[in-house]
């Protein structure tokens, strides 16, 4: 099998092993854990593979795939450059150590049918692996379909009011859709096109750079998106979706479904209009990144008046989401570098947070800030791989987020908009306050309300999350100062081979 092989397999084993969980997986609730942690894991190690040749071919070009063997406008292409072989690779790397984290909680979560929700796990994640290789604007609707109908059945399977947060979901996420659907629509009939290689050479060479339509295209484009990845004020049905889904549905959704869409923004940006056009002829650029910078304060006000640690984090998103934004419309490369960066860093962030919070409400029955008492002496492993994840929130080198950040706010200073850098340190300075505020309960905090621990006559009884909930989190953990420290050259070298020459 060639190398190249790799790109099709990386959505292929998830696809196929979604299949293979609902035939067989109720046959025995372990067979369908090792199903999906094995399709998983296949699709994980072929995102290495295609990186690494991705890597080596950098300077080529990107990576084409045709399936069946049929060129487009004929066959459905993928198209994978340095970009999106990193965020390709942190969906599977991410999505792998949730399946893995999943083996006690899912059961705890799902008694009845374990199997399909284990289908529907492996059917949102080939569905969001599609979406970042996808070469064709209309293939990315398609899976961003195929995707949220297993996102809405999965967040559907949560407790209290799950299904009325679900509902709204759905129905945003369908006007968001529908909206990017009418302007894929308005491309095809201007351009005749839907393979995102050909759509700028038409839209710039055939004289459409002034046609209403086009901008009409772009208008529904982007406010579609900007409702799937929660974008403030468009952020409403998101706080509560994810606060009320099942442990390790929030753990998975939650670090990779709005990147993914800020990254379909990117390529559509990048891929499709170009810069020149967003930049001159819409010229949206600052009022975007001044929306931007009020979605980084609002969210972060909104975080700081949550007494749920899940519903925190979850606002928390959504002032991340505004940095991503923020940096991709500042129309620089530092800009574009520290958001594209920052899609991988706050993946393995909230990664790392959500999974340390699933790990204590499996012990305690809560994710209230009530849940965090004392949770420095019975669970130290677990209070400290949620210690770097906070940390990496806040931007504390050497961690990922710091460098993502450091990224956007030389962005900012570059494009003179000191608004967006003023929000930046802000939201670092408001995660500073509410994380230490969670540190002081965990650590100085007694037990429960009289200020004595529950057993063991004065002295802490050690009592960790399983092993299978410990070890991702470690490995999510380790990773958020890995890329940090070793590989933040490395990324943003692979990202300026997708940056627009000139920039």
């Amino acid at each position: 099998m060639s190398l190249e092989q790799h790109a099709i397999i990386i959505i292929l084993a998830p696809l196929v092993g979604s299949l293979l969980i609902s035939l067989f997986g109720g046959l025995h609730r372990r067979l369908s854990y090792l199903l999906l942690v094995a399709c998983l894991g296949i699709s994980f190690a072929s995102t290495i593979a295609t990186l690494r040749l991705v890597a080596a071919r950098a300077a080529i070009g990107p990576l084409h795939y045709y399936l069946g063997d049929w060129p487009p406008p004929y066959g459905i292409e993928l198209v994978i450059d340095p970009l999106n072989a990193l965020v390709l690779t942190m969906i599977a790397g991410i999505s792998l150590l949730v399946a893995i984290y999943s083996k006690e909680m899912a059961r705890r979560d799902n008694p009845d049918r374990l199997h399909h929700y284990y289908t529907l796990f492996a059917l949102l994640v080939a569905g969001l692996l599609g979406i970042t290789a996808s070469g064709d604007v209309f293939n990315i609707y398609v899976l961003t379909e195929i995707s949220a109908l297993a996102s809405y059945a999965l967040l559907a399977r949560g407790r209290g009011f799950a299904y009325y947060a679900t509902f709204k979901y759905i129905i945003m996420g369908t006007i968001g859709a529908s909206l990017y659907l009418l302007g894929v629509g308005y491309l095809y009939i201007k351009t005749g096109t839907l393979n995102i290689a050909e759509l700028p050479t038409f839209i710039n060479s055939s004289g459409l750079v002034d046609s209403v339509s086009i901008r009409v295209a772009f208008i529904l484009i982007m406010v579609g998106l900007w409702i799937k990845m929660a974008f403030f004020p468009l952020h409403g049905w998101l706080p509560n979706a994810y606060t009320r889904a099942a442990t390790t549905t929030s753990c998975l959704v939650a670090p990779l479904m709005t990147k993914v869409s800020v990254y379909v923004m990117i390529r559509v940006m990048l891929g499709v209009f170009t810069l020149p056009y967003i930049y001159h002829v819409m010229g949206w650029n600052r009022a975007v990144v001044w929306l931007a910078s009020l979605a980084i304060v609002a969210g972060s006000i909104g975080a700081l008046a949550q007494t749920n640690i899940k519903r925190m984090l979850t606002y928390i998103i959504v002032a991340e989401v505004g940095y991503m934004v923020g940096g991709a419309w500042l129309g620089n490369a530092a800009g574009l570098t520290g958001a594209i960066y920052h899609i991988v860093s706050d993946g393995l962030m909230t990664a790392c947070l959500f999974m340390a919070v699933g790990a204590i409400t499996y012990k305690t029955g809560d994710s209230s800030l009530e849940a965090m008492r004392g949770v420095f002496r019975r669970m130290p492993v677990t209070a400290a791989l949620f210690v770097v994840g906070a940390l990496a929130m806040i931007g504390i080198p050497p961690t990922c987020g710091f460098f993502s950040k450091w990224y956007l706010i030389q962005g900012g200073l570059v494009a003179g908009h000191y608004g967006f850098v003023g929000a930046l340190l802000l939201s670092s300075l408001i995660n500073a306050v509410l994380f230490f505020r969670l540190f002081e309960i965990g650590y100085y905090a007694p037990f429960d309300t009289e200020g004595t621990p529950p057993r063991g006559h004065g002295t802490t009884v050690v009592d960790e999350a399983p092993f299978s909930m410990l070890m991702p989190l470690l490995i999510s953990a380790v990773m958020i100062i890995v890329v940090g420290l070793s590989t933040s050259r490395i990324v943003s070298g692979l990202i300026q081979y997708s940056l627009p020459a000139g920039l």
